[in-house]
């Protein structure tokens, strides 16, 4: 999991210091709102086509850590 926690970046100067993917402006907020949706994975590539599959299970798994409360180390 730490892979792909690994893909989770965090910048005070992009989107407000919220979590984002790969220091691209494509926050997890973005992606985990589109998910809860119904939005199937692919939809998700296609409306983010920077994206990468890997990219929306590190999202579900970043959103995993903080609701079971553990430490995560972002880049």
């Amino acid at each position: 999991m730490d892979e792909l926690l690994s893909r989770i970046t965090i910048e005070p100067d992009k989107n407000f210091g919220k979590p984002s993917i790969r220091r691209m402006r494509i926050r997890v907020q973005d992606v985990l709102e589109m998910l809860a949706a119904g939005d199937p994975p692919e939809e998700v590539l296609d409306a983010y086509p920077d994206l990468e599959p890997d990219d929306i299970r590190a999202c579900i798994a970043y959103a995993n850590a903080v609701i079971t409360g553990r430490d995560i180390v972002v880049a």
